[in-house]
């Protein structure tokens, strides 16, 4: 039976985090609490225990805050505000939940920083990267990191010690994209052995090898994520893959549209399923941790879409739409009792 999600969306010029309820069985979204946290509020991420979500500020002050969660009660409460080095495109938290990743698109570097009690974030350690850095990855044995250059068209590759938050640059530290992919989101499989990657400027997904003895990576497939029809601009945003490693899903900002694929359990590599209208301008989306429900941020229709995961095929249908704040742009969910 399909449970209930709280649905936490960042909106950029309110300045919020709306708290939604998700009814599983209804097909509803339901708004039960909106944080004011001021500022331009874009990216989160959630701690391994789902106890903590992090929300980056992209304008001054810089800073992340903290908010505890309570599923019990469906309630959000902010625990505190540490400051960022750098306006930050992108959030993430290893395995261990004791350190957090960010990128910085405009000052072209990734940084590690601590998690102390409390919600606080120490003090960052920080490392220079290509222009435009969008993202960062954690391998699923945390033993390694990568971090999308968009503007440099490469992955920046490093080992990483949980134990002391350090990023050591490999041997050869860049993984070259092919030209004009601008390398935006990328994901690794369950199994750590492949990596999918969204580029920004091309729309395309690409599929690499890895190697978690050596960090060896190797272009396997590329294939495109817009549809077949549309003679816009490309701008690719975000991609994740479904909870059971079977669907990956992109959006796209000019075609207004969210793109299926079917993931070969074998080999890793993809299989196109259909393209689904979705909100104007969708920058970010979520899976429910059941993976029987996907929730698309508009950015233009200043609304969440609320879409339902066909599992035996990926396809999605449009259940509810919900407006929230202005600039909806990254939404995180989270599993109630």
């Amino acid at each position: 039976m399909s449970q209930d999600s709280l649905v936490f969306v960042s909106c950029a010029d309110s300045g919020d985090v709306h708290v939604l309820r998700l009814n599983a069985a209804q097909g509803t979204l339901d708004t039960v609490q909106v944080l004011t946290l001021g500022g331009t509020l874009m990216p989160m991420a959630l701690s391994p225990d789902q106890g903590t979500l992090y929300v980056a500020r992209r304008s001054d002050p810089l800073a992340v805050v903290a908010i505890a969660m309570d599923r019990e009660r469906c309630a959000a409460t902010v625990l505190a505000e540490s400051a960022l080095p750098a306006s930050m495109a992108h959030l993430n938290i290893d395995a261990s939940g004791r350190w957090l990743f960010s990128a910085s698109y405009g000052a072209h570097l990734v940084a590690v920083q601590p998690l102390l009690a409390g919600g606080l974030v120490g003090t960052a350690s920080v490392h220079a990267t290509g222009p435009n850095a969008h993202c960062t990855q954690v391998h699923p044995s945390n033993q390694w990191v990568l971090a999308a250059s968009l503007g440099g068209g490469q992955l920046h590759r490093y080992r990483f010690d949980a134990n002391t938050g350090t990023l050591t640059p490999t041997e050869q530290p860049t993984v070259p994209m092919p030209q004009g992919t601008g390398p935006r989101h990328l994901r690794f499989n369950r199994a750590g052995d492949r990596v999918y990657l969204l580029g920004e400027l091309d729309a395309q997904v690409h599929v690499l090898s890895f190697d978690a003895a050596s960090g060896d990576m190797a272009l396997l497939q590329t294939l495109p994520t817009l549809p077949a029809r549309f003679a816009g601009t490309a701008w690719g945003a975000d991609l994740h893959l479904s909870p059971d490693g079977r669907w990956l899903y992109t959006s796209e900002r000019n075609s207004h549209t969210v793109a299926g694929f079917a993931v070969a359990a074998d080999t890793g590599l993809l299989s196109p399923v259909g393209h689904w209208p979705v909100q104007s301008q969708p920058r970010g989306f979520a899976l429910t941790e059941q993976g029987q429900h996907l929730l698309v941020a508009g950015q233009t229709s200043h609304a969440v879409g609320l879409h339902a995961v066909d599992l035996a095929t990926g396809a999605l249908t449009l259940l509810a739409e919900h407006a929230v704040g202005q600039n909806p742009n990254w939404i995180t969910t989270l599993t109630l009792p």
